[in-house]
């Protein structure tokens, strides 16, 4: 038999490393959604250093296995993610009103009276 401890699902680092990853991914398709110019208005890095930084954490656990114990990699590309996640994402999407694209959730005719 193999040993497939790392894999088996009913270990709580695999679900912390797989949410691990999946964090890292959000991240990195949220900044990717943003425009440009969004992130030169809040004063943050640019869009493609964000997208490298997160693009190369969530490259190299998928590559190379999401440890969150030992991996000082994994642990440097989660530092990022949260970064990104708390501090770029929400000064961004003030600036676009929560859209990726810019502009007003609510364009339409109604008016306030």
């Amino acid at each position: 038999m193999t040993d497939s401890s790392y894999f088996d699902v009913q270990q709580p680092l695999w679900w912390l490393s797989v949410a691990v990853i999946v964090f890292k991914a959000v991240a990195f398709v949220d900044a990717a959604l943003r425009r440009e110019d969004a992130y030169r208005a809040a004063d943050k890095k640019t869009k493609p250093f964000w997208l490298v930084i997160l693009g190369l954490a969530l490259g190299l656990d998928l590559l190379l296995g999401a440890n969150i114990i030992y991996s000082f990699l994994t642990l440097a590309g989660l530092v990022a993610a949260i970064v990104y996640m708390v501090d770029v994402r929400p000064a961004i999407k003030s600036l676009t009103d929560g859209q990726g694209r810019g502009g007003r959730r609510d364009a339409g005719p109604r008016r306030p009276w």
